[in-house]
């Protein structure tokens, strides 16, 4: 079982469940996905870049990851509706719960001048949207390999629709927020 996955059964829901005065363990929130998104813009000129990208969070994520296709046609961008666009993955269970270690505890650590993530990301039903500027962060990604920076967009879905009680259960779950 995964470390955090140990730590949310045992200690993060007594606690959530203290601080809400709640006596369901099953109505505390809880982290139901982990969405990883890459946008390759240069895949329209150059399908290549698309397979490479793919690589990439594979090896981030630990999962295969999709093609996802355009949805609508934008004229400015050079682009048509159903031409694959950008590298997707989904994560749930173990994986993501390994991802969101590795993430915080690894990855973060090593962004220039970081000084927490922003506590303004979330959508308003309980969701947390992380950007990063570049995948080289992450140490499955081999720096001499990579031929073009990119960033991506990291989503963690919980079950709550209160962003309180999401950005409580992120932070005990070790999400470094700044201020």
């Amino acid at each position: 079982m995964a470390r955090l996955k140990e730590l949310y059964k045992n200690k993060i829901i007594t606690l959530m469940m203290k601080e809400d005065g709640c006596k369901n363990p099953l109505a505390i929130p809880r982290l139901e996905k982990i969405v990883i998104n890459m946008g390759v813009g240069d895949a329209t000129q150059n399908p290549k870049m698309l397979d490479l990208a793919i690589d990439e969070v594979t090896m981030i994520a630990g999962q295969k990851a999709v093609k996802r296709k355009a949805k609508r046609s934008e004229a400015g961008f050079k682009l048509r509706k159903g031409v694959p666009i950008a590298a997707m993955v989904t994560l749930r269970r173990d994986r993501m719960y390994e991802f969101f270690d590795r993430l915080v505890n690894v990855a973060l650590p090593r962004v220039r001048d970081f000084k927490g993530v922003s506590p303004k990301s979330f959508d308003g039903y309980g969701n947390y949207n992380l950007g990063i500027r570049e995948q080289i962060i992450f140490p499955e990604i081999n720096y001499d390999k990579v031929e073009k920076i990119r960033g991506m967009n990291i989503t963690f879905v919980t079950s709550t629709n209160d962003d309180k009680k999401a950005r409580r259960l992120l932070e005990l779950l070790g999400l470094p927020f700044g201020k």
